[in-house]
């Protein structure tokens, strides 16, 4: 096989079954359908059980202690043995030539050792697009470039890796905390390879009322440590200054949620000018935040 899609998932079972009907429709069969189970306590395990017994896709399984999204994707690397890997939340799916466009998109630059992987547009249910088209079609492009310093490119896209380096860069794991930022690799990836970003729909998805999206800060303030390190990526001066300052003032916010003073954290940050600057208005954040949360 040359694709894997991971799946990480927690008591999914009922979402779980309309990407299982999006990967069976695939015109290309040429992938693993790999499910991270993280400690689910409903029906998933005993539906993913007879989804391989019907034998429609290669479907592997793996069940592990509950520890966040970014821990399903450091044990699923373990077994990832596929050329390409790609992350599909639980709750979206893939449009049916998905793995068709992704192989044919690998085939033409696979020969090119600068690149890291792919990234592709995510469409939502009614047929639109999440975010802005990328300026070019098989634009080549760091992540940073492309994605963080773009100003209309926040939005979420589909990204596929070459396995071979995405295992070189795991998620950090932090006892206590179950979340991480995605970006936290695809960042340090950044610094050494490029992307072809291409201007193709091929993952549909919404963002569930109990989803990670639409319930960041507050998974962001219970896992600070882990924000801290995403911060830190955006402080380093590859980074524009927009989204610098703004990963700055979230290295301020989530220090403090971690237990640091404003002194601490500009005495430990790299490039303390700029931890100096966000001091204020990170510290009136953090105040306002931990009253509306009550963290």
């Amino acid at each position: 096989m040359s694709l894997t899609i991971v799946t990480p998932t927690y008591n999914r079972e009922r979402e779980l079954a309309e990407l299982y009907d999006s990967l069976k429709a695939q015109t290309e069969p040429d992938f693993v359908w790999l499910i991270v189970d993280d400690g689910s306590t409903d029906g998933t395990e005993e539906k993913v059980r007879g989804w391989q017994r019907e034998g429609a896709l290669t479907l592997r399984y793996l069940k592990k202690k509950n520890g966040g999204k970014h821990t399903c994707v450091n044990l699923a690397m373990n077994w990832v043995d596929t050329e390409l890997v790609m992350i599909v939340d639980s709750d979206d799916r893939l449009t049916e030539d998905a793995a068709a466009r992704i192989l044919a998109i690998h085939e033409k630059y696979r020969e090119d050792e600068s690149l890291c992987g792919y990234a592709f547009l995510r469409g939502f249910p009614d047929g639109s697009v999440n975010g802005a088209l990328f300026p070019t079609d098989e634009w080549k492009a760091s992540y940073i470039t492309a994605r963080v310093n773009a100003d209309d490119m926040q939005a979420d896209k589909a990204e596929v890796f070459r396995t071979e380096i995405l295992k070189q860069y795991p998620f950090p794991e932090i006892e206590g905390e179950n979340f991480i930022g995605e970006d936290v690799v695809w960042m340090r990836m950044a610094r050494k390879y490029f992307m072809i970003h291409v201007n193709e729909v091929v993952y549909i998805g919404d963002y569930l009322e109990d989803g990670l999206t639409k319930n960041r800060r507050a998974h962001n303030i219970a896992c600070p440590k882990g924000c801290v390190l995403r911060a830190l990526e955006f402080m380093k001066p590859d980074v524009a200054m927009e989204p610098r300052l703004k990963g700055s003032i979230q290295y301020i916010v989530y220090g403090r949620f971690a237990g640091l003073s404003l002194q601490e954290l500009i005495a430990k940050a790299r490039f303390p000018q700029w931890a100096k600057l966000a001091a204020a208005p990170g510290e009136a954040i953090y105040r306002k935040w931990k009253r509306e949360y009550d963290a």
